[in-house]
């Protein structure tokens, strides 16, 4: 099998080796079929799309909605290194996963409105799959709601006419989208379970997510959560895409 790729933007060691962690345990894959790339260290480069079975993009402190002016170098050069990776990912409706800010990247690379609306607090969302999301080959294997984490400052708030809308939620109206027949976001993080929420919560106290008193209330009550359904995203992904390039599916 060739391996996934895993793209990254945390410049934190501990949050970017355990979003990695994450990705691995939960996809059900060893260390040699996920490579990664910390995107916030280097410049992605050239990547062949042969070389791989798909690609993931993690979350991270970045926002497309950010001021301009107020985006640092590092950033800026991230969007651009993205935008000409999903300039051909898109064209070839290659295998393609993005996590947090991995739906804004696409939603920006596709022309989707992002904002603010629908920002959300670190917690526990109840996700509702949309009609075309419970005929979808990926998230189709899920049931037609459940439970998963979120934490974002920014969100889509509309997306283009050519995108599926697979689901939502009652504050963030695109929790997940899907480009051609291959290429798929989520606002929620399947790559989530509770150490890593709790590993995420140390690490971003005081980023602005939420009320650093708090934390330990949060903690809490995604201790007493049942997420159990968002990993099967990535495990469906690895499934359906690591035995080589499927056949060109129709677009629903």
């Amino acid at each position: 099998m060739k391996p996934f790729l895993l793209l990254a933007i945390r410049a934190e060691d501990a949050a970017a080796d355990n979003e990695y962690d994450s990705f691995l345990t939960l996809a059900g894959l060893g260390e040699g079929e996920l490579r990664r790339i910390r995107l916030e260290q280097r410049p992605l480069g050239d990547v062949d799309l042969r070389d791989w079975s798909g690609i993931m993009l993690g979350g991270g402190p970045f926002n497309y909605s950010d001021p301009e002016e107020l985006k640092t170098p590092v950033q800026r050069r991230v969007e651009a290194d993205l935008s000409g990776l999903l300039d051909r990912v898109v064209n070839a409706d290659f295998p393609f996963l993005g996590a947090c800010y991995g739906i804004g990247a696409l939603g920006r690379h596709q022309g989707a409105v992002i904002d603010r609306l629908g920002e959300a607090p670190v917690g526990t969302v109840e996700i509702t799959l949309t009609p075309p999301g419970r005929l979808d080959p990926l998230l189709g294997e899920l049931p037609a709601a459940f439970s998963a984490f979120t934490g974002h400052k920014e969100a889509v708030s509309q997306l283009p006419g050519h995108a599926v809308l697979l689901a939502s939620s009652a504050a963030c109206p695109v929790q997940a989208f899907r480009v051609g027949a291959n290429v798929y976001a989520t606002q929620f993080h399947p790559e989530l379970d509770v150490a890593g929420l709790f590993t995420r919560i140390e690490v971003y106290k005081h980023a602005g997510y939420f009320d650093p008193d708090e934390a330990d209330e949060i903690k809490a009550q995604a201790a007493r959560s049942h997420i159990t359904w968002p990993p099967a995203i990535l495990r469906g992904f690895v499934r359906r895409y690591g035995q080589g390039r499927p056949a060109r599916a129709q677009a629903g």
